[in-house]
């Protein structure tokens, strides 16, 4: 193994580096949305490849928006590329750049193809910014889809949805340990402009004796700038969050970008989250499929855009609270499909 692999190894990319690539770490985790505004629906697929003490599993979801789906599972194969985006659980969960095909049961299923893609545009560093060159972290993030058209259908429950021109959104998040103590994400598209795009992701970063909170804030503008905050000493971004509120503030040396969210918790899923090192999955994410987020970008005390989604994105986990619900549940840490829990 050479000297850049082993680095890769630990979770960590050098600046102009690939994040898309799979490291080789506990969790490498890929997830899409997919966002119809004119039907008012939503759809996500989650895969996460974990490295558990007998080999490598998969976490996979399949939710949608209105109808209220929901299937997880925990398959004992997964596989994540090395050479670039992708990811597989047997033939079960197959996807890549271009293609999510999701087969999770006769009335949980999904196939859409990807085109007319924004990617994330070339820079030095990622989601992650400078976090993305430390070794070891407990969580890397990166947004590589801020835009995109589907072609395909879903079948969730007893209905067909044809998905043909739902806008498209994906990232991928992995680290050494799956998940942080606790989190918070967000994502929206559906605004009055197709163009625009939002994603934010906060939580407790540890690597070693370092551990700090850090939230990363992701715009894309309905003109394709792409902003990024989050960066502790020159861009810092505020996140104050509950199970139903998400407000965030960031500024930069000359931009600065303001987030209000909200969802009822009563319509919120319970989503798995892995603990690679135990091999199983408990129910640690309350995750809202279309909760309203209103956001403003300022550049020099002017507002450059502003808009409002009310079918976005937004979740808050805590794997300590994962772990006490387990508990109330006798161990039944595969109900992650039952009605929401926290509150």
């Amino acid at each position: 193994m050479t000297l850049l692999q082993r680095y890769r190894a630990t979770g960590a990319d050098l600046p102009y580096g690939d994040p898309l690539r799979a490291h080789g770490v506990a969790m490498e985790g890929y997830f899409w949305r997919f966002t119809q505004p004119d039907s008012g629906r939503v759809v996500i697929a989650l895969i996460g490849v974990n490295r558990g003490p007998d080999g490598p599993w998969a976490t996979l979801g399949l939710a949608a928006h209105p109808n209220g789906f929901l299937r997880t599972v925990a398959h004992p194969t997964g596989w994540a590329d090395p050479d670039r985006l992708g990811a597989r659980a047997g033939d079960v969960f197959v996807a890549d750049a271009d293609r999510v095909r999701v087969d999770l049961g006769p009335d949980a299923q999904l196939d859409v193809r990807i085109t007319q893609r924004s990617p994330w545009p070339r820079r030095s560093l990622g989601g992650s910014s400078v976090f993305q060159a430390v070794p070891a972290l407990n969580q890397y993030w990166h947004p590589w889809l801020l835009g995109g058209h589907a072609q395909g259908t879903a079948i969730l429950g007893g209905e067909r949805w044809d998905l043909d021109g739902a806008q498209a959104y994906g990232e991928k998040n992995w680290g050494k340990g799956g998940f942080p103590d606790s989190w918070w994400w967000g994502q929206a598209q559906a605004f009055a402009e197709p163009q625009a795009c939002v994603a934010f992701a906060g939580g407790q970063v540890n690597a070693g004796p370092l551990r700090t909170e850090v939230t990363a804030v992701v715009v894309r503008l309905p003109d394709g700038e792409v902003i990024r905050l989050g960066d502790p000493l020159v861009s810092a971004v505020r996140a104050k969050v509950t199970d139903e509120t998400w407000s965030l503030h960031g500024r930069g040396p000359n931009t600065a970008v303001e987030i209000e969210g909200s969802s009822p918790l009563g319509a919120a899923h319970v989503l798995p989250v892995p603990l690679p090192d135990e091999g199983r999955n408990v129910p640690g994410a309350i995750e809202h499929l279309a909760g309203r987020l209103n956001v403003v970008v300022r550049r020099r005390a002017k507002i450059l855009w502003s808009g409002e989604s009310t079918l976005a994105a937004l979740e808050h986990g805590s794997i300590e609270r994962a772990r006490a619900e387990v508990t109330r549940r006798g161990g039944d840490e595969n109900a992650a499909d039952a009605a929401p829990f926290y509150g």
